[in-house]
């Protein structure tokens, strides 16, 4: 078996660039004798095609077509995404015309059939896994972690992209809630997010330095009211370092027992139970990596099958009856 793995995503140093290289790496450790991986966007000699982000899915794919969708916060927010609102419905196309689509969550995939109208049985949930590289970083490496980035010995830390204000991250809400520790920011940064008020903004870390300034927070803070899945957090564990979410349903199913939840946009409240947050922290999610992959191996199987070609996944809708042939059709007046 060929598979074009869409290695596009492979330098983001958001989640769906983490998902790529992870994923990858398994999937080349756990092929059979005889199945290759090519990194291509342009699956013109494979036998299945595997884009691992919306933005790679295929309008006319030349072979068996496999998606991972990670969130559709967007398509719940449509007025918030209005000027890219022609490209996102070309995306949803795209994605309808898969052969099989993976989500990380059960939640995740009722809202694929629901909001992008698949067919279930076309759906399927394959948990994501936190990076090996994610472990509990020593008392002196976290100290230096902190002197290279200037962070305070007690801190609360939130991790994702800030290269584009987003309202539904609330990351502006949280800078301006009360608290007496220290509000670190992690990840790529535009200017806007240096002038938030009140806060540390490191802009991208390795992820050995990552690893290390998880380790040293009092917690991880996550205040969206929406996700995927939460990798964020599930990374925070593997270091050590406990969790504070506002509640969703992907949250609850991948970290319940695992994570403190309080209301949806009650951010004095996740601010509140943060600074209380005592290690240690509840292990991570034993799902791992080659989990992951050995799962994805399955799903090209099932893709290579349906040798006649790519079929879309969504619902088909009726159509009105042709008329028979010979038939004159009514000139509007």
């Amino acid at each position: 078996m060929r598979v074009a793995f869409d290695s596009r995503p492979l330098p983001d140093a958001r989640g769906v660039g983490r998902y790529a290289r992870c994923l990858l790496g398994a999937l080349r450790e756990t092929a059979d004798a005889g199945a290759e991986i090519l990194e291509t966007h342009r699956p013109v000699s494979a036998d299945v095609f595997h884009s691992p982000w919306m933005d790679g899915a295929m309008l006319h794919c030349p072979c068996p077509m496999v998606v991972t969708v990670h969130d559709l916060a967007a398509l719940k927010r449509r007025s918030e995404h209005l000027r890219a609102g022609a490209r996102m419905r070309l995306r949803q196309l795209a994605v309808q015309r898969a052969v099989r689509v993976i989500v990380p969550t059960k939640a995740l995939a009722r809202d694929a059939v629901e909001r992008l109208g698949l067919a279930e049985e076309g759906v399927v949930v394959i948990p994501e896994a936190s990076d090996p590289v994610m472990y509990p970083r020593s008392a002196p490496l976290v100290a230096e972690a902190r002197a290279r980035y200037r962070l305070p010995e007690r801190y609360l830390l939130w991790v994702g992209s800030l290269e584009h204000p987003d309202p539904s991250k609330h990351v502006a809400e949280l800078a301006a809630t009360a608290r007496e520790m220290a509000l670190v920011l992690v990840g790529p940064a535009r200017p806007w997010a240096y002038e938030l008020p009140g806060v540390i903004v490191t802009g991208h870390v390795p992820d050995e330095h990552l690893a290390a300034i998880y380790s040293g927070a009092r917690a991880l803070l996550i205040p969206s009211e929406d996700g995927g899945f939460g990798l964020t957090a599930v990374e925070a564990l593997s270091c050590g370092t406990p969790v504070v979410v506002c509640d969703a349903r992907a949250r609850r199913e991948v970290l319940q027992g695992r994570a403190t939840f309080v209301a949806a946009g009650d951010l004095n409240a996740l601010v509140d139970a943060a600074q209380r947050a005592q290690r240690p922290a509840p292990a991570p999610p034993r799902w791992t990596w080659t989990d992951a992959a050995q799962a994805t191996w399955n799903v090209y199987e099932q893709a290579l099958a349906q040798l006649q070609g790519p079929r879309p996944l969504f619902r088909r809708l009726r159509r009105p009856a042709a008329p028979p042939p010979g038939t004159a059709l009514a000139r509007p007046q």
